[in-house]
């Protein structure tokens, strides 16, 4: 009944870890410091990867279809090994930026998704290739469970409680 009350005066309960006030500037912001962080560590990975493998570095590598593909020549391995190295460099930033396991998914299919905008306006029609399709899927996937599995380490971490020394839980 105190707890029913506590909500109903004060809109949420009282001394809870964190609200769940809708904050669009906040989430916003995340989305945006994210799509940065994808397209810069993308852009560096595959100017990396270039660099070892001898080949030449263009924009066309980070936004063209066709530039992705482990059974292609040329730089589409490369590309490709970039782009899953980039999803992992991503999760990093996901559990930097965003920090809850709980919008660890809604951010990577954010953060996919403006990527496929960007292509799409970039290439001038929708990305047609099986390869950039499951590319984008498992990067998805890769992203979103290394960046939970990050995000939940930090969530389970012991809250100390006394001022002492440190107590084992």
């Amino acid at each position: 009944m105190l707890e029913n009350l506590l909500r109903g005066r004060f809109g949420r309960m009282v001394g809870t870890f964190r609200s769940n006030v809708w904050d669009p500037v906040l989430i916003i912001s995340q989305i945006i410091s994210l799509q940065c962080q994808f397209i810069v560590t993308l852009g560096v990975w595959v100017y990396i990867l270039n660099f070892i493998c001898g080949y030449d570095t263009t924009i066309d590598q980070l936004f063209k279809q066709a530039d992705k593909g482990l059974f292609t020549e040329g730089p589409g391995k490369a590309n490709t090994i970039a782009y899953a190295l980039n999803c992992l460099t991503s999760a990093l930033g996901l559990w930097f930026i965003v920090g809850r396991t709980k919008q660890c998914l809604d951010f990577a299919i954010t953060m996919h998704f403006i990527q496929f905008i960007i292509c799409w306006i970039y290439n001038g029609h929708i990305p047609h290739t099986v390869s950039w399709w499951i590319l984008n899927l498992c990067g998805v996937t890769l992203m979103t469970v290394l960046a939970e599995f990050l995000c939940m380490r930090t969530e389970i971490k012991a809250i100390p409680l006394g001022m002492g020394p440190k107590v084992d839980l």
